[in-house]
């Protein structure tokens, strides 16, 4: 197999395009990024169909390329499609099978799932979709195993998300995947939302995130994440709430969308990659650091949540973090000694 560059990414755009699926793509890989001095995505949207393409909310498109570009694609992102009733086009989906089977990496957001569908690709692979077109891709795919209550799968070479802003999550676990921790949270800095939520954490919760971050539970997983190396019981961690263990649990789930214990691991994990990208600690000593207690554990939890390993992870983002962060130490030289000032003048 061809070795493909995954920082090729190429945005599929069709008749009657899913206009916020479409502009969470180009925000997360086709903005400039110059604070960001290491080599970015290269990105480039393709057509479906000829000529301009409708959007949702009157807004029409023009790609200059068409499905040539997927050829050269090392990951092809598909936002949405029109009808999950309605099947793609062949050459679409011939192209997409000849894209994956070179090693291109595929990515699709709520009903772009339908079109990966159609062409064979998910047959016995898990995968995810909006809630409400869960069972439609049941019924019309009964060969996909369909997971209906997670934000987004990662198979490897195939991603799938729910719907609208779960979109985002996959994208910026993409950037996590391709760039590591540091890097994703100054993407998601800049999009002002959270670095991560966990894949398998629920696509729906009954109650608002505003409302949970404005009560008692919000208060305590702040004070969790300020103990990540701490012993974090359930009682113990009730109690910051003020409620029993029992309907902190319920309420955990309900506003969340996930358990107390999936969640503080993740908030474990997630602060294990930094440590990990910025740090000269061993893997005991990270794993020690943030809860864990062992690179055993560790190693576990990574492998579950980013398919790789500590030592691994260390040996692939030490060196873009670290060439992030001399970026970042040149232009503050540069601010505090007035270079950078002389330039602009």
């Amino acid at each position: 197999m061809t070795r493909v560059d995954r920082r090729r990414v190429v945005a599929l755009a069709y008749d009657r395009l899913a206009t916020f699926e479409f502009g969470i793509v180009v925000e997360v890989f086709g903005l400039p990024r110059p604070e960001i001095k290491v080599p970015w995505y290269r990105f480039e949207v393709c057509a479906v169909d000829r000529g301009p393409l409708r959007a949702t909310g009157g807004v029409t498109v023009r790609a200059r390329a068409d499905l040539r570009a997927l050829r050269r694609a090392g990951t092809i992102v598909i936002p949405g499609w029109r009808d999950p009733e309605e099947r793609p086009p062949e050459a679409l989906l011939t192209a997409l099978r000849a894209a994956h089977a070179r090693g291109a990496r595929l990515v699709t957001i709520c009903s772009g799932v339908f079109v990966l569908a159609a062409a064979g690709l998910l047959d016995g692979r898990r995968a995810t979709t909006h809630w409400r077109y869960v069972e439609q891709l049941r019924s019309r795919h009964p060969k996909v195993r369909v997971e209906p209550d997670v934000l987004y799968v990662d198979e490897g070479s195939i991603l799938t998300s729910a719907g609208s802003a779960a979109g985002i999550d996959l994208c910026l676990h993409v950037v996590r995947r391709d760039y590591g921790a540091e890097i994703t949270n100054q993407v998601a800095r800049r999009l002002v939302v959270s670095p991560q939520r966990e894949g398998g954490q629920s696509q729906y919760v009954p109650v608002p995130v505003s409302t949970a971050i404005a009560g008692g539970l919000g208060r305590a997983l702040e004070w969790a994440q300020r103990r990540l190396g701490e012993e974090v019981s359930v009682a113990r961690w009730a109690r910051q709430a003020a409620m029993s263990p029992r309907t902190f649990a319920r309420r955990f789930r309900a506003e969340t969308g996930t358990t107390p214990h999936r969640w503080l691991n993740h908030q474990r994990v997630l602060a294990a990659q930094q440590r990990l990208e910025t740090g000269s600690e061993s893997i005991d000593e990270v794993a020690e650091g943030v809860g864990l207690r062992t690179a055993a554990t560790l190693r576990l939890h990574f492998r579950r949540l980013l398919r790789t390993t500590p030592t691994a992870y260390r040996s692939r983002f030490s060196k873009v973090s670290a060439l992030s962060g001399l970026a970042r130490g040149r232009r503050l030289a540069e601010k505090c000694s007035g270079v950078g000032s002389s330039r602009r003048a």
